[in-house]
């Protein structure tokens, strides 16, 4: 069983730079952190849960006027990998839509939380840092996934004793509800990416470049889910933790066909795009300088979160490491446009 109890809300950023909030649902609809508290037994839900079976609990929250409303939710544990590796679990969380109405998750009833990965003094930095990826995207690209910030009191039950936690998490729109929500459609057949939107589809792997991610895959939706929005095929990216910027110690240089990607580790930058017309590429590339002030604008309002600030200076620095590169013709062009592919591998 799981208790939660939401607090107020603490403001993140003075102002919105990026998205209109009367098309935001109220859960999405102010960039502030959400206060969670939260019983959880790890064990019960690896035990009880699978792709179609949820534990159903209660979840508390206070709105902003301080009053209490509480609601039975449902939850099962996700990620395969995260299941087998990671100390804390990330959830699907789902509301029925009785025990939804009148509350901020009424037109979010379908929910992923990440939650830290192992049990470390860094671990809540590197949640931010993935946070920041998608946050940044935002910015990039009107077809993104909404996030909330999440400040969490975890109470770990493990069977007669418990143990208290103070982490970081964020949600996740569903994909059902972005895609409503641009008045599209989910697809789930595979695309070419040279079949999809060439401005949508270089936006996506220009960021991945920047945020040193290569465990990604347009073709065949590896971290990517893929749209028909506005009568084209659009990517939209997901799950950053195994990048560059968020640099967590389990993070590995991706496999292709079982053969390790040419790179050292995962702070090392690789394009994976496929070659695009020069015109597409050079928009997009322009794009990118004109929201570097925005970009870092934003990465800014979130430094105070962060435990250590060396994880705070180096997401920071690794990011102005994206922008020397694409300001530099030379640079530009021997490793972005020289490397982009002209094939599947």
């Amino acid at each position: 069983m799981l208790l939660f109890s939401i607090g107020t809300y603490a403001q993140v950023h003075s102002g919105d730079l990026h998205k209109n909030q009367h098309e935001l649902s109220p859960l999405f609809k102010e960039d502030s952190i959400l206060k969670v508290k939260f019983n959880y037994s790890k064990k019960d839900v690896l035990a009880y849960t699978n792709d179609s079976t949820y534990i159903q609990t209660e979840l508390n929250y206070s709105n902003e006027s301080g009053s209490i409303t509480s609601i039975k939710i449902n939850i099962r544990a996700r990620g395969n990998y995260r299941r087998l590796h990671c100390y804390y679990l990330p959830l699907w969380v789902k509301i029925d839509k009785k025990h939804s109405k009148g509350t901020i998750f009424e037109q979010d009833r379908k929910l992923k939380m990440v939650l830290p990965c192992l049990k470390s003094t860094r671990s809540n930095d590197h949640v931010i840092k993935e946070l920041l990826a998608y946050k940044i995207y935002e910015l990039i690209s009107p077809y993104h996934f909404e996030t909330k910030m999440l400040a969490i009191e975890l109470h770990e039950e493990r069977g007669k004793k418990s143990l208290d936690h103070d982490l970081i998490g964020f949600l996740i729109q569903d994909d059902k509800k972005l895609a409503a929500a641009s008045g599209g459609k989910i697809v789930k057949r595979r695309i070419h990416p040279n079949a999809q939107d060439p401005i949508s589809s270089t936006r996506n792997d220009m960021f991945q470049y920047m945020i040193g991610n290569t465990d990604y895959s347009l073709a065949y939706q590896h971290n990517e889910k893929l749209f028909y929005l506005d009568k084209k095929f659009v990517p939209v990216p997901y799950d950053f933790d195994m990048s560059g910027l968020v640099n967590v110690s389990y993070a590995v240089v991706s496999e292709i066909k079982n053969k390790t990607l040419p790179i050292s580790n995962v702070t090392t930058r690789l394009y994976r795009g496929f070659q695009q017309k020069e015109s597409v590429i050079q928009q997009v590339r322009q794009e990118y300088i004109k929201k570097e002030e925005d970009i870092f604008q934003t990465i800014d309002t979130y430094e105070s979160y962060f435990k250590d600030p060396k994880e705070f200076k180096e997401a920071r620095d690794y990011l102005e490491g994206f922008f020397k590169i694409i300001k530099d013709d030379k640079k530009f062009q021997s490793r972005i446009i020289d490397k982009a592919r002209t094939k599947l591998d």
